[in-house]
């Protein structure tokens, strides 16, 4: 259990608060760049701070305030530009930087006026890598956006993005990733029963856990399983999958290994990404795009009739966002017991906690690169087959087992495949 301030301490964002100082020390995903493929504006709400995110003319990013210094009139409909945002309002336009460079009326009555030069809007830096928006809200000089394995792969690489928000705290859903042991429950008994409630026929067992396990490494923790008629030798043990600190996992196989990336919105609202890579397979289709697709992930609730929204819960991303939610907007930990299956959960709150206090003491957290030699390929581990390939998919449902069920390109991908056999047939 947590104390009420100790929970407050890990979970609060918004500026000025300790976790809130530590995950502005990193660089975010805000949006796919399919969102904004050309010139507009985008509301993004992160880490407690209201903003506009706009691509100009020129194609270059920008983030800014979204309230324009002049009488406060929203951003969100401001106008793109060569170079910035233009107030719709009275016309002020901004740069990238903040900067205002262009006061339509103060400079037509006065020309020698220097009052733009004393205004600025609230701007933070964005880059976009691999099919999304990054954005730091940090101090300077801001470090290295991460190249992460599945951001540089090649080109022969089909891409999908997935995202959804997650009305709660982005603790919750960390702290998932080092829970192994749920994984045989819920995303097994629990599922068989949804199967039922909706007639499908039941998915094979994930198997029981028989030991799990946890180990620091440079970027974060790996966890690992050994399940019943396995050894250690096995790939869930020997290798497992890590949770990159703060908030990103990599799970799946590598036939379609996903990072999972969740980013802190406020105190009470997660965004959550689904980016998922397909290598290249013998025998089947490739799939190319000028852009990578987005699509969005449902947020499961309850029915008119006060029921679960069973049709949602039949994969495991949908299972997950149902227990988070049922967590509470942001889970009090005063009540909770802890058993021996938490072992992760303790050790990343440690983590959690020694990162927060190396900033508050002016350090780097983990995970901050600033040297452009050691940040071209940043390589994690994934199983070749996950969960020893136990999880196996009902006949006729094969994109069912996570948000990817979702996606258009995999969806063209199994009809491409349906034709080819029904042609050779």
């Amino acid at each position: 259990m947590l104390t009420k301030e100790e929970n407050e301490r890990l979970t609060r964002v918004g500026p000025g608060t300790p976790c809130g100082e530590l995950m502005r020390r990193y660089w975010h995903p805000i949006a796919a760049s399919s969102q904004l493929a050309s010139h507009g504006t985008k509301a993004v709400r992160l880490l407690g701070e209201d903003l506009v995110l706009y691509r100009d003319r020129s194609g270059r990013l920008g983030l800014v305030g979204d309230r324009c210094p002049h009488r406060r009139a929203s951003m969100l409909y401001g106008v793109p530009e060569e170079d910035g945002l233009r107030c719709a309002y009275h016309g002020w336009r901004f740069d990238a930087a903040g900067r205002c460079t262009e006061q339509p009326y103060e400079q037509a009555e006065n020309p020698h006026s220097t009052f733009k030069d004393r205004i600025c809007i609230k701007a933070y830096p964005v880059e976009e890598l691999a099919g999304l928006i990054f954005a730091y809200l940090g101090p300077a000089p801001a470090p290295l956006l991460p190249r992460w394995d599945l951001f540089t792969l090649g080109a022969d690489v089909a891409r999908d993005i997935g995202a959804t928000v997650i009305p709660c705290n982005w603790l919750q859903i960390v702290e998932n990733s080092l829970d192994p042991v749920h994984v045989e429950w819920l995303h097994g008994h629990f599922k068989n029963y949804v199967f039922e409630k909706l007639g499908l026929e039941d998915r094979t067992s994930f198997g029981k856990h028989e030991k799990i396990g946890f180990s620091v490494f440079e970027y974060g923790i790996l966890k690992r399983r050994r399940l019943e008629g396995e050894d250690e030798h096995d790939e869930d043990w020997a290798t497992g999958h890590p949770l990159v600190f703060p908030g990103m996992l990599k799970s799946g196989s590598a036939s379609h290994p996903t990072f999972q990336i969740r980013v802190p919105v406020d105190d009470t609202h997660t965004l959550h990404w689904w980016y998922t890579c397909h290598p290249p397979r013998p025998g089947q289709p490739v799939i190319t795009s000028d852009t990578i697709p987005y699509f969005d992930v449902p947020v499961p609730g309850v029915d008119a009739a006060g029921e679960p929204e069973w049709a949602l819960l039949d994969n495991n991303s949908g299972q997950d966002i149902a227990i988070w939610i049922t967590q509470g907007a942001l889970a009090d930990r005063e009540d909770e017991h802890l058993g021996a299956s938490d072992r992760g959960v303790i050790l990343y709150r440690q983590m959690l906690q020694e990162n927060v206090e190396r900033v508050a003491r002016g350090e780097d957290p983990i995970n901050t690169f600033r040297d452009p030699a050691q940040n071209v390929f940043l390589a994690l581990p994934v199983e070749e087959a996950k969960l020893g390939g136990r999880a196996r998919l009902t006949p006729g449902r094969p994109r069912a087992g996570g948000a990817t069920k979702y996606s258009p390109l995999l969806r063209a991908l199994d009809e491409q495949v349906s034709s080819g056999r029904a042609a050779g047939a």
